[in-house]
C-alpha cells in the first residue's frame, strides 16, 4: 500500500481497468477536487467477480496503462490486491483500514456503479466501514435517487455543497458529485479494439 500519514485524507477508487481510460482519469480529478483529498490511491484489482475474466488484460499492462494516465503525482497507481489474494472490496476495506489507522479514507465510485452495488458482497459493510463519494457518469445521474443502496442508506446522505468534510465523517455517510462527464468506457473500449482486428482493412 502506499505511504500515508494520520490525519490525510485518502480516497480509494478501485477497479479492474480494462482498459483505464480519460474517464477514469476525470473521476480521479473530480474526486482529488472535490474532496480535498492527499492522496488517491487507484486501485487495480485482479479482477472484477461480478465480470467475466475472458477479456481481461493481463495485471502488468493494467499498471502500467494506468500509471499513465493518472492525473498528477498525488494519484498513487497500486494492485495491493493481488497480493491480499482476494478481490472482494469488503474485505479489502477491511485490512486498509486495520493497517492505516487514523488516515481519513473515503471510497471512489462512479455513478454507473451505484445501480449494482447492492450486488457487491457484503455491500452495506462496505458503506459502513468508509464514506462513500460518487461521481457522476454519463447516463446514471439519477441512479443515486432510484439505486438500493441510495435508498438504504438516504439518511446519511451528505448535501454536494458538503462534499468537503466527506472525508472527515464517520461512516455511513456518502454524497453524490455532480461535474464534467466523459462518454468513455473500458466495454466500448474494449468491443472497439474487437472489431479493429476482426473488420478487413483496405
Amino acid at each position: 500500500m502506499p505511504h500515508v500519514e494520520k490525519g490525510m485524507a485518502v480516497g480509494l477508487f478501485g477497479g479492474s481497468f480494462n482498459p483505464p481510460h480519460e474517464g477514469h482519469a476525470l473521476v480521479a480529478e473530480i474526486a482529488l477536487r472535490r474532496l480535498g483529498l492527499d492522496q488517491l490511491w487507484w486501485m487495480v484489482t485482479p479482477g472484477n467477480p461480478l465480470k467475466s475474466h475472458r477479456e481481461l488484460a493481463p495485471l502488468a499492462e493494467r499498471i502500467r496503462l494506468s500509471e499513465a494516465l493518472a492525473p498528477g503525482p498525488r494519484v498513487k497507481v497500486t494492485a495491493f490486491e493481488k497480493r491480499l489474494g482476494q478481490s472482494y472490496t469488503a474485505k479489502t476495506l477491511e485490512r486498509v483500514q486495520a493497517l492505516n489507522r487514523g488516515v481519513n479514507f473515503v471510497w471512489i465510485m462512479g455513478a454507473d456503479n451505484l445501480r449494482t452495488f447492492h450486488k457487491w458482497q457484503n455491500w452495506q459493510k462496505i458503506a459502513c466501514t468508509f464514506p462513500i463519494a460518487v461521481i457522476d457518469r454519463p447516463g446514471s445521474t439519477l441512479s443515486y435517487l432510484s439505486s438500493r443502496m441510495a435508498k438504504t442508506f438516504d439518511y446519511a446522505r451528505v448535501d454536494e455543497e458538503d462534499a468537503m468534510s466527506l472525508p472527515g465523517r464517520p461512516a455511513p455517510a456518502w454524497t453524490f458529485i455532480h461535474g464534467p462527464r466523459s462518454p468513455l468506457s473500458s466495454t466500448a473500449l474494449r468491443t472497439g479494439a474487437t472489431l479493429e482486428k476482426t473488420i478487413p482493412q483496405k
